[in-house]
């Protein structure tokens, strides 16, 4: 958990936080202690840390830090609700990410179940530290499981094509999360695999993730890419110099509506436009389903600075005295302008590729398999069922057939994934996983 080589927003070892302050980048990279639960609140709010995977993670450690060797003289059931309470506190920095709420309840619910039997406080706090460190490393490999599905979905969908060149806005890369990316870590699987031309990245205006971060990051992995502004983002697509859009998630609604950083609305409408695919990466704990559609996604409102001053409001004035400014952070996609959604667990897709999508019926395959009724090739590997298509169930159903009379035995071999071709025949417009 300590330092390396590769670009890391978060340096945590037991006991100790530091986070890359993102405003200063890419001139400076300086690294700022955090203490406790207030210097977390301050660090999120400020965007010293953001990107929704890493406000969460940061937000998690920052109280871990604060429990560490504390020494508190409450029951067990009090040191919960201490933890409670800093957790509701946390979630108060950036509402719109639902990553952040989402670990709050879940360690919450923990800590809860905990108290009902430990025999001390520093129990508690023993818990959530551990949870809150498993969090720093199964986001590194929910990341890569979401680079590898994406990549490999893509090239499916683009006929194998060697030359893929993609599309990307804000930041979504290493600095968004504890390691790797989502949106940024399929383009990274992408030039892995050989198959990526060039990486477009947007300034995304007006806090310029995309200029000062994504930038930075494509050039330290030395991966091809260009730059440009946020508007010269259509003029891109008509000339047909990219094959696809990729962007992150804040917040996925049931339907698959999706708030992202202010902008990518605007690019989901010209990639429809110019017929270029338009893909969302983001893990599961992304998705609300709580929330129907994006219509009830809470849209965070960021201050009139970041307009009316350069550097993202930590410059001087640009911009006339006296104006009103409207300045919010993200803004909502409908689910009818994605092509489909990429998570660790798999990619979801729809039947009707204007409609939306059906989220609920994907996690809960993702979280129980069906076990009954099922025709299984265990010897393809995944990259051949996620998000297959009707024609392509067809296909591989008459290859199981033949399979299976060639040879039985490599039915249920447990060292490979399984396939469940009955349900994706029924089922054409989900990924079974």
């Amino acid at each position: 958990m300590g330092e390396s080589s590769a670009l890391q927003a978060i340096l945590y070892d037991r006991g100790s936080l530091r986070l890359l302050d993102q405003r200063k980048l890419p001139l400076e990279e300086v690294y700022i202690d955090v203490k406790d639960s207030t210097d977390g609140w301050n660090a999120i709010r400020d965007m010293v840390v953001r990107g929704a995977p890493a406000i969460a993670i940061a937000a998690a450690l920052s109280l871990a830090v604060e429990v560490f060797d504390q020494d508190f003289a409450g029951t067990p059931a009090e040191a919960a609700s201490f933890i409670s309470k800093k957790l509701e506190y946390l979630v108060s920095s950036r509402p719109t990410a639902v990553n952040l709420s989402d670990a709050a309840t879940k360690l919450q619910s923990l800590v809860s179940r905990t108290a009902e039997t430990a025999k001390d406080a520093k129990s508690i706090f023993q818990v959530f530290i551990e949870a809150a460190e498993t969090m720093l490393v199964d986001d590194v490999a929910d990341n890569k499981a979401i680079g590898s599905h994406g990549a490999k979905f893509l090239q499916l969908q683009l006929g194998s094509s060697k030359n893929i060149s993609v599309l990307t806005h804000c930041n979504t890369g290493s600095l968004a999360t504890a390691g790797y990316g989502t949106a940024l870590g399929v383009i990274r699987a992408l030039h892995s695999g050989g198959v990526l031309e060039k990486a477009f990245c947007t300034e995304t205006r007006p806090f310029n993730q995309g200029s000062r971060l994504t930038a930075f990051e494509l050039v330290h992995e030395k991966i091809p890419a260009t730059l440009i502004a946020d508007s010269a983002a259509a003029a891109l697509m008509n000339n047909g110099q990219v094959q696809a859009v990729i962007v992150g998630a804040d917040r996925i609604a049931a339907n698959g509506d999706t708030a992202n950083k202010i902008g990518t609305y605007n690019l989901s409408i010209s990639a429809k436009h110019h017929g270029v695919q338009f893909y969302v990466a983001a893990p599961v704990t992304s998705i609300d389903l709580s929330l129907p559609s994006g219509k009830e996604i809470v849209i965070e409102e960021r201050s009139p600075k970041e307009l009316l001053n350069s550097e993202g409001g930590l410059g001087k004035q640009v911009a006339a005295s006296g104006i009103s400014v409207w300045n919010p952070a993200f803004d909502v996609t409908p689910a009818n302008l994605i092509t489909a959604i990429i998570t660790e667990k798999g990619v979801i897709t729809k039947s009707d590729p204007d409609g939306t999508f059906d989220i609920e019926d994907f996690i809960k395959a993702a979280k129980f398999p069906k076990k009954k009724k099922r025709n299984v090739v265990s010897m393809f590997p995944l990259q051949i069922w996620v998000g297959m298509t009707l024609m392509q169930a067809n296909k591989w159903a008459g290859k199981r057939k033949e399979i299976e009379q060639r040879s039985p035995l490599s039915v249920r071999s447990s060292r490979h994934v399984e396939i469940r071709t009955n349900a994706l025949l029924h089922e054409p417009g989900r990924c079974a996983t």
